[in-house]
């Protein structure tokens, strides 16, 4: 188990490696990420190469046994570059210029930048390939493209439409491209996409920008691979939640040896999970946070979506130390939540967790996103509790390692009806008539956060990946869709799954065309229903329960959207509460084949998506275990390589809470206390405890088949 931070001897105000390494040593520190924002101090001149201060910080670190990830420097170009090659820089939407005095601000595809990119990164791997320190190497850092709009960038997006589609017609064809006199007779009639309309075309341009990230990743790589030995691994960081809108998590994931995340999250009373408990809490803008309900979730979301795309054990190589965020968003942790927040990771499968970072910058961009030290540079508070948790860390290394965590129900994640719902979102933003276009991630989120509500235990998976081994899976939204893949969800179905999906699912084919067969086309038999209309709601909608075998919580609402659903054989499980639209369900389920299709044609609030995701977990025959827990407590499991299940028993509130009458067995790992059946622990405020279990009462469920 790796833990550390990034470090950065460059940034700081004045000399003191030997003291940095001391007070890393005394906290526990056991790996820090290097060099990948640096280029200009590697490169100072075009052709000239230093190299001696990082040796000597590497030097430093391996004596000190502090393993180092090296990562390649591409994401942010030197000023000499710049002034040398200005027509590298990235442009955008309707000729706007990236100018230079960012990150991320050129075109990546442009060959100087390719030229000097390969430069740098045979100098570093071959430098440092055989160093002992270096376990690993990032490639670039959070990498996206911002869509360009270069003339290069477009004239390979027409190359690339004459490899898949082969012809204008073809195109004309696929795109619908009769509309408004859009058909083209020559490729030199496609329009730029600065004033596109059309939805497959906008559709094909963002996958096409995603492969170009992808390209530039696994281009990377192999220079490294080249180098590197082979017990160093090849990583890339995403950002965290629903990623770039370039970028597409699992097809880079399998360009990499490992997967890695900087998985930010809200902290203060944002983890709250204490019923009915007002919550009033900031975080930074980009966070995209709507209301006032709790951001444990997240946590959990960001794990299950790192780990899904390799279904491997992953790294965290940027978390919450103190603030994150601009000079006006500062909020540091609790005491505790630091804490918290790594155990939360490593039930669900990280073997790493890294700050951003070491020290918190005095100049920059990012002064204010603290680190581990603060602008004094002397331990506090967040030192004190990175040394705790290090040292049980290294207390118990080998059995927190290579963990698998447990899972209920799969998730299935449609990149391209992210990519869709962007251009043509379905919802519009709360209290307002502007499309949101994070619609895709609302609607996910919600699907996820009710279950997580539930107390299950989920992995996401890209629908490229097998769901069938799962006795319970969920698909939120799927939009954009081949007919393949929707038989599969049939054949899903037919063979004894439950399957949970979501409104706008089976709508549109592959190329965002709308079917033309009634609504939910190739799905329609499996749900039992079908629908010719449906609408945004304008205001939120109360439902009522269709029969007492399905409980609502008092005063559900659905936001949003609502399907017209009409029933052909599914059974209603909730109605609208409204004199027009009172006539259709909310909900509707379909025994069909030897499983079940339940389908929500409306977005659930919180509560109403937890009650759902309960009642679908019963019916598919998942048990679920401590779930008369007290409201802030969460439990979640995982397999040790050794076999045994771990536990994680985590205090979401600021109030110490009691656990007792729980069915298990085991051992407490940090205290060595036994705990059975008649056993009652109290878990301090924003506390962690980790059982290990020596037999589970309740039947075993950990990624079930549904031949079970």
């Amino acid at each position: 188990m790796l833990y550390g931070a990034a470090y950065y001897h460059e940034y700081q105000p004045y000399e003191r490696l030997a003291e940095d390494i001391q007070l890393m040593q005394q906290a526990g520190l056991t790996v820090v990420r290097l060099g990948e924002s640096t280029w200009a101090s590697w490169e100072p001149q075009d052709g000239v190469f230093e190299f001696a201060w990082m040796d000597r910080v590497i030097d430093v670190l391996h004596k000190a046994e502090i393993k180092v990830i090296l990562g390649t420097p591409t994401y942010a170009i030197p000023t000499w570059m710049h002034r040398k090659h200005p027509d590298l820089m990235a442009q955008y939407e309707h000729g706007n210029i990236n100018y230079y005095g960012a990150r991320q601000n050129m075109n990546h595809t442009h060959p100087a930048f390719r030229y000097y990119a390969e430069r740098i990164i045979r100098q570093l791997a071959s430098r440092y390939a055989l160093h002992p320190a270096i376990i690993g190497y990032q490639v670039d850092n959070e990498t996206s493209s911002g869509l360009l709009h270069n003339p290069d960038v477009f004239q390979k997006f027409i190359d690339h439409l004459k490899a898949k589609f082969g012809s204008v017609e073809q195109l004309n064809e696929i795109w619908g491209l009769t509309y408004w006199s859009h058909r083209l007779e020559d490729w030199a009639d496609l329009w730029t996409p600065d004033g596109n309309t059309n939805p497959g075309y906008d559709l094909e341009w963002r996958r096409f920008h995603a492969s170009l990230v992808t390209d530039l990743l696994s281009w990377q790589a192999r220079i490294v691979r080249e180098y590197a030995r082979p017990d160093q691994f090849v990583t890339q960081c995403f950002v965290s939640l629903h990623g770039h809108a370039d970028a597409d998590v699992y097809d880079i994931a399998q360009a990499l040896d490992v997967v890695a995340i900087n998985p930010y999250h809200p902290t203060q009373d944002a983890l709250d999970l204490t019923e009915g408990k007002a919550l009033a809490y900031g975080a930074p803008e980009w966070m995209n946070i709507q209301g006032n309900q709790s951001q444990v979730y997240r946590l959990f979301l960001n794990a299950d979506f790192a780990r899904g795309a390799k279904q491997k054990n992953y790294l965290v190589t940027e978390l919450d130390a103190t603030s994150i965020g601009g000079s006006h968003c500062n909020y540091p942790g609790y005491d505790g939540q630091l804490r918290q927040a790594v155990y939360a990771h490593i039930s669900r499968g990280a073997n790493m967790v890294e700050y951003w970072h070491w020290h918190t910058l005095h100049y920059g961009a990012e002064t204010y996103w603290g680190g581990i030290l603060n602008h004094d540079l002397e331990p506090g508070r967040i030192y004190a509790e990175f040394q705790r948790t290090a040292t049980e860390l290294r207390d118990h290394d080998t059995l927190l390692t290579d963990l698998r965590p447990d899972a209920d129900v799969a998730f299935v994640y449609s990149q391209d009806s992210k990519y869709a719902f962007e251009f043509m979102p379905p919802l519009a933003q709360v209290g307002s008539n502007l499309p949101d276009r994070a619609a895709y991630g609302r609607i996910f989120d919600t699907f996820y956060r009710g279950f997580f509500d539930a107390r299950t235990q989920a992995v996401i998976l890209d629908a490229e990946q097998k769901f069938e081994d799962y006795p319970l899976v969920v698909v939120p939204t799927l939009y954009i869709a081949d007919d393949a893949l929707l038989q599969r969800l049939v054949s899903y179905t037919e063979n004894g799954g439950h399957l949970l999906l979501g409104f706008r699912s089976g709508y549109a084919d592959e190329f965002a065309r709308i079917r033309w067969h009634r609504a939910p086309g190739i799905l329609r038999k499996a749900i039992g229903a079908s629908y010719q209309e449906y609408s945004n709601l304008a205001a939120p909608l109360h439902v009522r329960a269709a029969s007492n075998d399905f409980v609502l919580p008092e005063n559900a609402q659905v936001l949003g959207w609502a399907d017209g659903l009409i029933l052909e054989g599914a059974t209603p499980l909730a109605y609208y509460d409204h004199p027009h639209f009172g006539q259709f369900p909310a909900v509707i389920t379909h025994a069909f084949g030897s499983g079940r299709v339940t389908y929500c044609g409306t977005l659930p609030d919180p509560a109403f998506a937890a009650n759902l995701a309960l009642w679908v977990t019963k019916q598919a025959g998942v048990h679920l275990n401590f779930t008369n827990l007290p409201a802030s407590i969460r439990a979640n499991s995982a397999i040790a390589r050794d076999g045994k299940r771990l536990w994680f028993f985590a205090n979401w509130s600021d109030k110490p809470q009691q656990v007792e009458s729980i069915s298990l067995t085991g051992t407490d790992l940090f205290t060595t206390t036994a705990i059975n059946e008649n056993s009652t622990f109290t878990l301090a405020p924003w506390d962690t405890k980790i059982v290990v279990a020596e037999e589970l009462i309740t039947e075993e469920y950990s990624q079930s088949s549904i031949a079970h």
